[in-house]
């Protein structure tokens, strides 16, 4: 009989005092943060969203680490997960990082720091899909990471193809846009072409080599 594994390890923990970390940032500079803070800016890098401090200095926070925790739970939970795989470890230390970065940003924002969020937060997402690209080819058929459509999970010769695709693709449009940032062009038009890319054209490549492999069966 096989022993239940436990859904808490030292990953689940460590992510999670990383997810809390920010809250100290909050605390040390809590009395000079404005009544509202904004917490999301349009294409321009203009605020367009306010919250309370409270919510900004510790809400927010908290709200990313129960985030972390779900996912963490999630990604223990796939039946077929392979510990032993890169992609597994980078999802799930995707949200700490994230949580670490963007919520004293958006304090030091709030403080009148000049911080060209229409620049950094593209700038660091690229690099995030980046990342992911570079391992998207080596993720094996699984429940929680990858594009889970019908005809990705029925056929793992589908999911290896349509991973092998999408990890170029998403590395070549990454790259695109860090290096078109880097030379000075908005985010927004690269983005508005990449994201869509990257996006929906694995979809229709595996759903391509699905028709494919039901026309062979059927001869």
């Amino acid at each position: 009989m096989k022993q239940k594994r436990s859904l808490f390890d030292r990953t689940l923990i460590i992510t999670t005092i990383v997810c809390l970390l920010p809250l100290v940032f909050s605390v040390m500079v809590y009395q000079d943060l404005p009544d509202q803070v904004a917490i999301h800016f349009n294409a321009a890098g203009d605020p367009d969203g306010y919250a309370s401090k409270a919510f900004a200095a510790f809400i927010l926070p908290l709200l990313l680490t129960l985030l972390n925790v779900v996912l963490q739970v999630a990604l223990k939970s796939d039946p077929k997960r392979d510990p032993s795989e890169r992609i597994y470890h980078i999802s799930r230390w995707i949200i700490a990082p994230l949580n670490l970065f963007l919520c004293p940003l958006t304090l030091l924002i709030a403080l009148g720091k000049p911080i060209q969020v229409e620049r950094v937060v593209p700038l660091a997402v690229s690099i995030l899909f980046l990342i992911i690209g570079n391992y998207l080819p080596k993720c094996k058929l699984n429940y929680t990471i990858g594009f889970k459509l019908p005809w990705t999970l029925a056929s793992e010769y589908n999911w290896k193809k349509t991973h092998r695709f999408a990890g170029w693709l998403w590395t070549g449009v990454s790259i695109v846009c860090i290096l078109g940032m880097l030379v000075g062009l908005s985010a927004v038009p690269l983005f508005l072409v990449g994201i869509p890319i990257i996006a929906i054209a694995p979809v229709l490549y595996s759903f391509i080599l699905y028709r494919t492999e039901q026309a062979t069966d059927t001869v």
